[in-house]
Formats: C-alpha cells, structure tokens, sequence
C-alpha cells in the first residue's frame, strides 16, 4: 500500500491523514526509505514495566487502572533507534533520558513539566535530534483525564501538538510505537500526514476510533 509515497504493510485503519498499521516496527522500519519521514514523534516503551498500573486513590483523585500487558519488559535496541533515525530527518523520542546511552548528542531537550508536585514524577524528559536551548511545557497532568486517557502511558493531545510545532516544516510524521494514537490525533489536528505502527491490537483499535471521530482543526 502507498501513503505519501511511502510503500507500507496493509492498513489497519486509514483515512486521508492517518495510516494505522497493526505490528511490530522493528519488521517494518526496515523496508522504509532513508529520510522518507520528516518527524518520528515517539514515546517507546522504557523498559521499567509501566504498562500497567493497579488503580490508587488520593488527594489528588487517584490513578485509573490498566491492564499489565508485558510490552514495558524491555526498551527498544540500538538497531531500532538506528532505523528511527535513518528514516527520518528529524526526531523527538519520550523517554530520552532511559535511551541517553543509545542516542547521538544534541542540545535541545524538551520537557514536559506536569504542573502537580506528588509522589508520581514532576515532568517527563524528551530527547530531539534539534540543536537549540531545551524547551519546557507546563501542562497539568489533569489534561490526560480530559482527553480520556485510554493507555497508561498515553500523552495529553496538547503537549504532542506542542511537540510537533517544534518542527514546523514537519508534514509527515511517524510514531513507530503508537499506543493508542496521540501522536496521530496531534498530526490531523494540525493538517498533517501521519503513520502509526503498534504490535497491541487493542491500541490499534483505540487509536483508530479517536483518530475516525476526531475533530479537524484548521489554520492552527
């Protein structure tokens, strides 16, 4: 199948913006072209076993529970991070301070400071291939419950529209670990093309779902 010129697997879900493909990136960054990808806009797993969460109460309304599904057992490998990068000609990557050992050096570090001070962490570090001074977005952690958060490590919608106004002259953009579709719900809210890869069906599913009901909006 083609989308943007790029030959990709079959589509899960596709529409004129977004192209859902359900499996493992490690088989299919290979068969992408060199620098076809203007942006991988990713949030891996990190290898710390957080694909799951039992569900907590608090002060500040607790923590919703998700089913442990074992994908967080390991981060990806060095040859993953290689094909990222030789796909694209730009990347933000989540997570960067667990992958700090098997990326290049760069300045510009993105951070999203969650705006709360409780027992979870304050912000989330991200690492880019952009030299520049580091960036901070303050956006409460609260933001996940308006967006009805359907993973347990999903992203707010705000701060990955953030992310890819980074990359302005960014139109196409590949999330190679997409979860439940963020990445590629930030992407159409703002005219993009977007490619998304996930091994869970089920987060393909979401992410096909918010991505069909999304809301287009325009000259943002």
């Amino acid at each position: 199948m083609n989308f943007r010129g790029i030959e990709l697997p079959p589509a899960y879900y596709q529409d004129k913006w977004v192209y859902i493909i359900h499996g493992d990136c490690r088989e299919i960054l290979p068969s992408i072209p060199d620098k076809s990808i203007d942006l991988v806009l990713t949030d891996p797993p990190y290898g710390i076993g957080k694909d799951g969460q039992k569900p907590t109460t608090g002060g500040h309304g607790g923590r919703k529970a998700y089913e442990f599904m074992g994908w967080d057992i390991e981060r990806p490998s060095l040859e993953t991070f290689k094909q990222i990068i030789r796909t694209s000609k730009a990347q933000v990557i989540w997570g960067g301070n667990y992958f700090a050992d098997l990326l290049p050096a760069f300045g510009k570090w993105l951070v999203w400071d969650k705006g709360q001070r409780i027992k979870q962490s304050d912000g989330e570090l991200a690492w880019t291939s952009y030299n520049g001074a580091l960036r901070i977005y303050n956006l409460n952690r609260v933001e996940l419950m308006l967006d009805n958060a359907k993973h347990p490590t999903q992203k707010p919608l705000k701060l990955m529209r953030w992310c890819i106004k980074q990359s302005p002259e960014s139109q196409t953009i590949l999330d190679p670990f997409m979860g439940s579709g963020s990445t590629l719900m930030a992407g159409k809210h703002l005219n993009r093309y977007c490619i998304g890869i996930e091994m869970e069906e089920k987060y393909c599913e979401i992410a096909a779902k918010r991505c069909c009901q999304s809301v287009m909006e325009l000259n943002v």
